[in-house]
């Protein structure tokens, strides 16, 4: 019986290792799948965001509630990442939650958004980040008022916005 218990045990071990590594490689391989991946040194990133942008995109910081340039933004168009010009979100994407911060009930397909666990400041939520940089952008909730059920909670310093073209009459 004991024998039995410590094989179980050990293929138990070895399912749970396998399956984390599995996430990883995943996690990498699609980040090189959907653009070409930019690293970057400290050093460059620092010469090239502002203070604020290398707070909020490398160190993992956030703006202040209500006080973001897209917070009450509603202009149409396409919201992409500040640090790399990847387009993440669409203004059809974007509502009023009453956070404080932009939010947005899906994302532009093509997996630009990596989604990580994040048990900082004593909760459990999920970080997202840009695929193609590796810029925190915000994080994810499930607790969206839309069809999605989700609410991307984004930095207004991780955006760049780019107006829709107007139509021609």
């Amino acid at each position: 019986m004991q024998r039995f218990m410590f094989i179980v045990s050990v293929a138990l071990f070895a399912a749970c290792t396998g399956n984390g590594q599995n996430r990883a490689a995943e996690k990498a391989k699609i980040a090189k799948d959907t653009a070409k991946v930019i690293e970057r040194t400290d050093a460059e990133w620092r010469k090239i965001l502002t203070s604020e942008q290398y707070h909020v995109l490398r160190e993992k910081g956030t703006d202040a509630p209500y006080m973001g340039e897209y917070y009450l933004h509603h202009e149409k168009g396409v919201y992409t990442c500040s640090g790399c010009g990847t387009e993440l979100f669409t203004s059809d994407m974007k509502f009023d939650s009453n956070c404080g911060w932009p939010s947005f009930d899906k994302e532009i397909a093509g997996n630009k958004i990596i989604k990580i666990e994040d048990r900082s400041h004593g909760m459990l939520r999920t970080e997202i980040v840009c695929a193609r940089c590796g810029a925190h952008l915000g994080h994810l909730f499930d607790d969206g008022p839309t069809l999605t059920g989700k609410r991307y909670c984004v930095n207004s310093t991780s955006l760049n916005f780019e107006s829709a073209p107007k139509k021609k009459k």
